[in-house]
């Protein structure tokens, strides 16, 4: 778990995220501004969770840039712990917020017969 913090906290200050976690999830939200879901990949593989998120640039005919403060792009990885059942992870996006629900897997006890 300390690892998933560590690498949390070391990401590109251009991202923008909140942490949260539960008994049974950890739970990443992160502001996209201007980011659609057809711009958007997130998969988890292996023991990483992989964000690539694009934004299309809206430039009036009769404008031109002088300044931009939020990048275009986002692209990022981070691992997971080892208990994340990355089968069942979920993500939405909502208003230029992503939230992705990684779930915990959970031990199991099996009972032995005699």
């Amino acid at each position: 778990m300390t690892g998933f913090r560590d690498a949390i906290r070391e990401l590109p200050d251009a991202v923008f995220l909140d942490f949260l976690e539960s008994d049974d999830a950890y739970r990443l939200r992160l502001d996209l501004p201007g980011v659609d879901r057809d711009a958007l990949s997130v998969d988890v593989t292996g023991n990483r969770l992989h964000v690539d998120a694009r934004r299309d640039k809206d430039v009036p005919d009769d404008f031109t840039y002088r300044r931009e403060d939020r990048a275009v792009f986002l692209e990022f990885d981070v691992p997971l712990p080892p208990n994340v059942a990355a089968a069942d992870a979920a993500a939405s996006l909502d208003a230029g917020v992503l939230t992705v629900t990684l779930p915990k897997a959970h031990d199991v006890r099996v009972p032995v017969e005699e």
